[in-house]
C-alpha cells in the first residue's frame, strides 16, 4: 500500500447512507477450507464466517522477511493479533522472495531461533505453521513482482506473466491440504498509468486487462488445489471513474471474473483516508453522508446484491485528521457486525505504514487503541478465542432544546441534548428538518450536514463530545442560517434515529 496516486477522479452522485450490516452472531473462524455461497462466506461445515483481519508486511520488501521481528518473536507478534481478535492474516510477499539471493535480513534471531538460516519461503512456512496452531487462516497476497515497487500490471519484464502464475501454482501445491491457508489475493492494486497504459477491466486485450488475467492464474491455482478462495482486487478507473488502486469494481457488473470451480471467488476493494490521498470526496459539503453511495458504486453492490463475497483487503489512516475518524466510524458501520457483514483486513499491523501507521505504535509492542477501539467491536476471535459479541447499545432516552435569535433574513441557533436515559449515549448523531426553507451557512461544536435542496439536517458528535452521561447534556452546539419568509422552528428531533422530546 505505500504509495497510490490516482489517476482519475469524477464526481459521484450522492445517495442515502445505508449499511452493510446484516445477521448473524460473531462467531470463531471456521474449520477446514473455505468457499462461498452467493455473497457469504461458509467454512467446510457449511456454517458462515467472516475475515476480520490484519496486513502484516515485510515478505515483500527487501527484508524478506515480516517487519518487526528486529524487535520481537513472531510468536509472540501473532499471540497478540489473536489477543486482539484478529481471525486472518494477510500476508504480502513479493515473486522475489523465491529467487536465489533473497536472504531474509534485520531479524534478532534470540528472539527468533527457529528462523535463523531459513530461506524467506520458509519464514513463511513457520509464519503460516503458528498461524494455524492459534486458529488463524492466512490469505496469502502477492503484494509486487519485486521487492521494491508494486506494478500497476500483474508482470514486468523481469518477472513475467509465466513467473506470476508459476509462483502461484507452487504456493498453491507447497500448502495444498494444509487448511490455514485458505486463499490466494492475485495480485495487489491493479491501476493504470497516467497517461496510458497499466491495467483495465474488460478491454479484452490479453497484454492489459486485469479480468482475463485474474482468470488465466485463479484457474491456473484451482488447477492445483480446487479449494482455495481466488481473490480479485478491482482497477482503478472503469469508463473514466476514478478512484483508489485496486478498489474500483465497476467493471465486474458486466463483465463478471469466470472460474472453472465454482464457490471460489471473492472480489477485493481498497479504500483509504486523507492521510493517504485527499479524494474530493472528503470535502464534499455532504460528507460522510456522501460515503455509502460511493462504496456502493465502486464495490458495495457485489456484497449487496449477492454476486460474491467482498473483501476490504486494505483500509487504513492515521486518524490526524478529524475527517479520517468521520471516514472510518462510518466505513466500519457499512462493513457491518457477525458473521454476515463484509470481510475485511486492515491496513496495518505494522507501524512503519508511511501514510496510515499501524495497530501497534512504533515500539513495535503497545497498541494504538484509538484505532483498535474503532475496530474491535466488528472483529470475530479466531478459533478457540472467547470473545462474544458486545451487546446492542441500550435504547436513547433524550430532550432537545433550540433557542434561536432571529434578525429578519437569518437567525443563530443555540442546540444542546439531554440525555434522559440511564445509560450513557456513546456517540450521536441528532436529525431534524426545517419546516421551510432555512439553509444552515455554518455550525460548531459538531460536524453540520444539509444536502444541497435538503431541508433535512444532521449533527455529529466531534470527539471531546461524543459521548454524553446519563442524565447529563452536550451543550454549546450551534449553527447560522439563512432563510426567506417565515422561519418557523422544527418540532422533531431524533438522536440515533430515536425521537427525542423538545424543550
Amino acid at each position: 500500500m505505500t504509495r497510490r496516486i490516482v489517476a482519475l477522479l469524477l464526481a459521484l452522485t450522492l445517495l442515502p447512507l445505508a449499511g452493510l450490516a446484516s445477521a448473524g452472531p460473531a462467531a470463531a473462524a471456521g474449520t477446514g477450507y473455505w468457499h462461498t455461497s452467493g455473497r457469504q462466506l461458509l467454512d467446510a461445515n457449511n456454517q458462515p464466517v467472516r475475515m476480520t483481519g490484519i496486513n502484516w508486511f515485510g515478505l515483500e520488501t527487501a527484508n524478506y522477511a515480516p517487519h518487526g521481528l528486529w524487535s520481537r518473536g513472531y510468536k509472540d507478534m501473532l499471540d497478540q493479533m489473536k489477543s486482539l481478535k484478529y481471525n486472518t492474516l494477510r500476508l504480502p510477499f513479493s515473486n522475489q522472495l523465491f529467487d536465489a539471493g533473497s536472504t531474509p535480513n534485520s531479524i534478532r534471531y534470540d528472539l527468533n531461533p527457529d528462523l535463523q538460516g531459513l530461506s524467506g519461503v520458509q519464514i513463511m512456512d513457520k509464519i503460516i505453521d503458528y498461524a494455524g496452531q492459534i486458529g488463524m487462516k492466512v490469505l496469502l497476497d502477492r503484494h509486487r513482482p519485486d521487492s521494491g515497487a508494486q506494478s500497476a500490471l500483474w508482470y514486468t519484464a523481469q518477472y513475467p506473466e509465466s513467473r506470476w502464475i508459476s509462483d502461484w501454482k507452487m504456493l498453491a501445491q507447497r500448502y495444498l491440504g494444509n487448511t490455514t491457508v485458505i486463499g490466494a489475493d492475485l495480485h495487489n492494486e491493479p491501476h493504470g498509468i497516467q497517461g496510458g497504459g497499466g491495467s483495465n477491466w474488460g478491454s479484452g486485450d490479453t497484454a492489459s486487462d486485469w479480468r482475463l488475467a485474474a482468470e488465466r492464474a485463479g484457474n491456473a491455482v484451482l488447477s492445483v488445489n480446487p479449494n482455495w478462495l481466488i481473490v480479485v482486487e478491482g482497477v482503478d478507473s472503469y469508463n473514466g471513474d476514478g478512484y483508489w488502486w485496486g478498489g474500483n469494481l465497476q467493471g465486474a457488473a458486466a463483465a463478471p471474473v469466470r472460474l472453472n470451480v465454482a464457490n471460489r471467488l471473492v472480489y477485493s476493494a481498497h479504500d483509504y483516508a486523507t492521510s493517504v490521498f485527499a479524494q474530493p470526496w472528503f470535502s464534499d459539503p455532504a460528507f460522510p453522508n456522501n460515503l455509502a453511495a460511493i462504496w456502493d458504486k465502486n464495490w458495495g453492490y457485489l456484497f449487496k446484491n449477492n454476486v460474491a463475497p467482498v473483501l476490504l483487503g486494505e483500509f487504513g489512516t492515521t486518524l490526524a485528521d478529524p475527517r479520517d475518524q468521520q471516514w472510518l466510524r462510518t466505513l466500519m458501520a457499512y462493513l457491518g457486525t457477525g458473521t454476515g457483514g463484509v470481510n475485511f483486513t486492515f491496513w496495518s499491523w505494522n507501524p512503519n505504514s508511511g501514510d496510515t501507521g499501524g495497530i501497534l505504535n512504533d515500539d513495535w509492542t503497545t497498541v494504538n487503541t484509538a484505532k483498535q477501539a474503532y475496530l474491535d467491536p466488528y472483529l470475530i476471535a479466531p478459533d478457540g478465542g472467547t470473545t462474544t459479541p458486545p451487546p446492542p447499545p441500550p435504547p436513547v432516552s433524550c430532550q432537545v432544546s433550540l433557542g434561536v435569535n432571529d434578525w429578519g433574513t437569518g437567525f443563530t441557533a443555540a442546540v444542546s441534548i439531554a440525555n434522559t436515559g440511564t445509560a450513557a449515549i456513546s456517540g450521536w448523531t441528532l436529525a431534524f428538518t426545517f419546516p421551510g426553507n432555512q439553509r444552515i451557512t455554518n455550525g460548531w461544536s459538531a460536524n453540520w450536514t444539509q444536502a444541497a435542496g435538503s431541508a433535512n439536517v444532521t449533527a455529529t458528535n466531534l470527539d471531546h463530545n461524543r459521548v454524553i452521561g446519563a442524565g447529563q447534556s452536550v451543550t454549546g452546539l450551534g449553527f447560522n442560517a439563512s432563510y426567506t419568509g417565515t422561519n418557523s422552528a422544527p418540532t422533531a428531533f431524533t438522536v440515533n434515529g430515536q425521537s427525542c422530546a423538545v424543550a
